[in-house]
């Protein structure tokens, strides 16, 4: 991940560092020509120095340095014409699946190559969250309800452990073709159990993935030989951002292009964003991902760290970073549809004592948690002075229909903002 960020840093190193070469550069040869043109004709009189006393070498000098000055204009105009858009957030709060919707809203979605690839993506997936499961009984004593299901679980890690393998992006499970119709129909069985059901109910006490149920409900489909994965399917798959992801929407809006980046969750957790955070001081705005649902989940690796606590310190920091100081930044409170079935039977109070709303109420608890974010604003506090403008949405990234309201709301509060500030003039 740190190379990502390095090459951005030296990239804006080496640009600034030409520029300054550049400028006293510029300021040596109108020097010299000022000294010439005085010794020669008067001070003030170099209006023919370039074609009467200019060197061969410095005429091809001044050449090349005029065609850099058009490339320069040329480039910041175009780069004036871009808005760019960070996204920020915890590791799993929606950043890489709300990206998957911009393709699909603004793009041309995702072609056959790429639903090929993504079958192995799926897969891994499924299989990831049957081992978590199996894995977390035996921590847990939970005993299978059938005989059928403790046989099956005994054939299912066998398979796992002889697939377990290193993907591209993602610590995933490779089963080759001839074990697809085992693992099917062990996985099947085990998601039939009882006792396997009851685990994956106590989901909050160990790590799995979010969409364990829907692809553990679509096992058949997904382990079929000629699976053919719907925009759902990819939507809700999971894979690791290790690096900083740039996706730039196909469309231009209102004659704007915007350029996405997204930022992989891992960085924020060990102690090292101020040192690369300032490589994206130039987006105009920020659009912070807080999963709704992880009210009740620890930090991974942590058995005391809650993740939503880890998610309002960071969004804290990030705020107080003082090349975000004057941002517009956005809120999508993540995964409403989770949190609206969570809540059921996971009070927020267990959790957050300081919560006063009925249990289960699905509106109190968002307006709870949003709360709590809003009074991580430094903007708040009377001995800071800062300007963060900041607007909140609740959002389900897995809902196209969702993101594409949402993210109209987004541009318009943006391109107020470019309007604001001067851009397209």
């Amino acid at each position: 991940a740190d190379d990502g960020f390095r090459d951005k840093a030296t990239c804006l190193a080496i640009r600034r560092e030409l520029f300054r070469a550049k400028q006293w550069y510029q300021r040596r040869v109108r020097a010299n020509l000022r000294e010439r043109s005085g010794s020669h004709f008067g001070v003030g009189s170099n209006m023919c120095f370039d074609s009467c006393i200019a060197s061969p070498e410095e005429s091809a000098q001044k050449a090349k340095s005029s065609e850099i000055d058009k490339m320069i204009v040329s480039e910041r105009k175009t780069e004036e014409k871009i808005v760019k858009l960070l996204l920020l957030g915890s590791s799993e709060s929606g950043k890489s699946t709300f990206i998957k919707q911009l393709r699909i809203i603004y793009g041309a979605g995702f072609d056959e190559n790429d639903r090929v690839e993504f079958v192995a993506v799926i897969r891994s997936n499924l299989l990831q969250a049957t081992k978590s499961i199996l894995a977390a009984m035996t921590i847990l004593y939970i005993e299978f309800d059938t005989q059928e299901a403790a046989g099956e679980s005994k054939k299912m890690i066998q398979l796992l452990n002889d697939g377990a393998a290193e993907m591209a992006g993602v610590e995933g499970i490779q089963i080759s073709a001839d074990n697809l119709g085992a693992v099917s129909k062990s996985i099947q069985t085990l998601w039939q159990d009882e006792g396997f059901k009851q685990c994956f109910r106590r989901s909050k006490e160990y790590q799995l993935i979010d969409s364990a149920k829907y692809y553990l409900d679509k096992a058949a489909e997904i382990l079929s030989p000629d699976f053919h994965p719907s925009e759902q399917d990819i939507l809700r798959s999971r894979t690791i951002t290790t690096s900083v992801v740039e996706h730039m929407l196909d469309q231009d809006i209102r004659r704007l292009k915007y350029q996405v980046i997204d930022v992989s969750g891992q960085p924020h957790r060990n102690g090292r964003r101020n040192k690369w955070m300032f490589c994206f001081d130039d987006v105009e705005c920020i659009i912070f991902f807080a999963s709704l649902s992880d009210y009740d989940l620890k930090v991974e690796g942590s058995e005391t760290k809650n993740r939503m606590q880890e998610s309002l310190d960071l969004f804290e920091t990030i705020l107080r970073l003082p090349w975000f100081k004057r941002k517009t930044t956005i809120l999508f409170l993540n995964k409403t549809d989770l949190f609206a079935e969570k809540i059921q039977h996971s009070n927020i109070v267990d959790h957050f004592p300081e919560y006063k709303g009925e249990p289960g109420n699905v509106e109190q608890g968002k307006k709870f948690i949003l709360s709590m974010y809003e009074k991580r604003n430094p903007q708040l506090s009377p001995h800071v002075n800062y300007n963060n403008f900041i607007f909140s949405h609740y959002t389900c990234a897995t809902d196209t229909h969702n993101i594409k309201l949402v993210f109209r709301a987004v541009l318009d509060i943006v391109h107020r903002t470019v309007c604001f500030t001067g851009v397209l003039l």
